[in-house]
């Protein structure tokens, strides 16, 4: 139960991180909440990039196989980062409103 909340407090802070930088150094607010679904499925699947092109058939299989498959401790654990990315749109937001003009 410990490593379920460090978990989940973990990847609020490292997608709220890398999703703070990237809206800043980007200027897209929402671009990393968008990009969000692609890095799970790099999380949970085995299989290399170049599979979905070669082997689009066995490696679309095993990604449902795999989504299936997850823990319901997984599933808080990456909709924590997931919540991470959109709280960082919305602080960017903020900051832009009120004046920060790096943001």
């Amino acid at each position: 139960m410990v490593q379920l909340i460090v978990s989940v407090f973990l990847y609020f802070v490292i997608f709220f991180g890398i999703a703070f930088i990237l809206n800043m150094l980007l200027r897209q607010t929402w671009l990393m909440a968008f990009l969000y679904p692609i890095v799970v499925i790099l999380i949970i699947d085995n299989v290399g990039i170049t599979q979905y092109f070669t082997n689009t058939a066995t490696a679309f299989n095993d990604l449902g196989t795999r989504l299936l498959n997850i823990a319901f401790a997984d599933i808080v654990i990456l909709i924590a980062g997931f919540v991470g990315t959109i709280v960082s749109g919305f602080v960017i937001k903020f900051l832009r409103k009120s004046g920060y003009q790096m943001f």
